[in-house]
């Protein structure tokens, strides 16, 4: 009898006070699949999550949500004091951090998807969450419902990092894709994606690599311990991309494909952003439309790769709510803070900057078709030390110039790009000279 009075409260289903603040796309669907789907969550774990209360500055605008009228609100701070967990899923980087310290500051989990904070924020709003001993989760913060955090927090804890390399913006990936399928231009293609709601009105976020940039500085924080921020992180889009180098890639035997790249070698790590040529038949150049995937290689578990939707509000709210029932077990176990938002370690010695990279490259000049230019630029390449693994040349454009494609062996990216800038003085050099990194993944 003891025994089952002592765990009578484990068993007990604990209903968990949700505020949401937020009633943007994302929030409507973390309210729809609450308000569906909490007595099945309830059965499943114990926790049965209900909303205290929506906050955004428009509650009259119909989200196709049967929300009780009651729970709408337009006093986000006002919610706080309400709620067991705060939801933040207003996004940028003003208010929604007021939203998040001052939730912190009374001791209120937060869950939050707002990448673009916690890639410039992240090291302020976890030093305030271990000062007031509060959780915060981030699933949500990258690739959508694919559940490559707590993966990274809990499931590879035993491993070593050694790479991640990330598809995490569907936008990108979706032109890509049509590039490649159609034989399309960039600005076209971006256009259609504009109409479908693929790309925003105004795309730089997407196209220019400043949201993939986001997701990697969070996943390169977690596999090697020190909250980096954007600063350090090369980033580079695909706006202006040419249909040439497509084609070309896909006869290579690769795709193009804008790659989060976050990788250690002895100590010394590379966080970059940047379209790569991928092989086609790898897992990941089979990724294509609006899907990412990240794949993990660590020391004990070798190579794994996570799958799925990026974004879209069901995707993100399943993850969203899957991070409010492990603050819910938390609250109802009394185990604030089980998995920490971020601990710092393992130890590395720098980060490397871009130009002292090595990798192979997939450089296309555009020559005048004329006897000794391409010892010319053999010459170039032996002076700056680099080694040609594959040299051919194609039709042009016009009768005078043609496309010279070299694949290079491992080079310095700082001595390519010197190379580069000789090619480019040349006169039988027509315009710029292209190039692209190549990961054999």
């Amino acid at each position: 009898m003891n025994h089952q009075n002592k765990n009578e409260g484990r068993y007990k289903v604990k209903e968990i006070k949700v505020g949401i603040i937020g009633f943007g796309t994302v929030g409507a669907g973390v309210a729809d699949t609450i308000l569906r789907n909490s007595d099945v969550i309830a059965k499943r774990t114990g926790v049965k999550p209900v909303l205290s209360g929506i906050a955004d500055l428009d509650i009259t605008t119909d989200r196709g949500v049967a929300v009780p009228q009651e729970l709408l609100t337009t006093d986000g701070f006002g919610l706080i004091d309400k709620s067991d967990v705060i939801v933040e899923l207003v996004g940028g980087t003003g208010i929604a951090k007021k939203f998040i310290l001052t939730a912190l500051s009374k001791g209120k989990p937060v869950v939050t998807a707002n990448k673009a904070l916690l890639a410039l924020h992240g090291g302020e709003l976890f030093a305030a969450a271990e000062a007031s001993k509060a959780d915060i989760y981030y699933e949500a913060s990258v690739c959508g419902g694919i559940p490559i955090i707590k993966s990274l927090r809990e499931g590879l804890v035993a491993n070593r990092i050694n790479r991640i390399y990330g598809i995490m913006n569907g936008t990108c990936n979706y032109i890509l894709t049509r590039m490649e399928r159609e034989g399309a231009d960039f600005d076209p293609i971006l256009k259609d994606a504009q109409a479908l709601g693929y790309a925003e009105a105004e795309p730089s976020l997407d196209v220019d690599g400043f949201d993939t940039a986001h997701k990697t500085a969070i996943l390169g924080s977690l596999a090697y311990g020190e909250w980096f921020g954007l600063d350090p992180i090369y980033i580079e889009g695909i706006r202006g991309l040419e249909q040439s180098d497509i084609k070309f890639a896909m006869e290579l035997g690769y795709r193009i494909k804008l790659l989060a790249i976050i990788k250690q070698n002895c100590g010394d790590v590379e966080i970059r952003v940047h379209p790569t040529f991928v092989p086609k038949d790898s897992m990941l150049g089979s990724i294509m439309d609006v899907f990412n995937g990240v794949m993990v290689d660590g020391d004990a578990v070798g190579q794994t790769l996570f799958y799925g939707r990026g974004a879209g509000r069901d995707a993100t709210a399943s993850a969203v709510v899957a991070d409010i029932v492990d603050v819910g077990l938390n609250l109802k176990f009394g185990s604030h803070r089980r998995v920490p938002a971020f601990r710092i370690g393992p130890q590395f010695n720098r980060l490397v900057d871009i130009n002292e990279i090595e990798s192979r490259y997939y450089i296309r000049i555009e020559l005048l078709d004329k006897p000794g230019v391409v010892g010319q630029i053999a010459t170039i390449l032996g002076q700056k030390g680099i080694s040609i693994s594959n040299c051919v040349q194609r039709d042009g454009k016009t009768a005078e110039h043609v496309p010279m494609i070299i694949m290079t062996h491992k080079a310095k990216e700082g001595n390519v790009k010197e190379a580069i800038a000789e090619f480019e003085k040349l006169p039988v050099v027509y315009g710029k000279v292209k190039f692209f990194r190549i990961e054999d993944i």
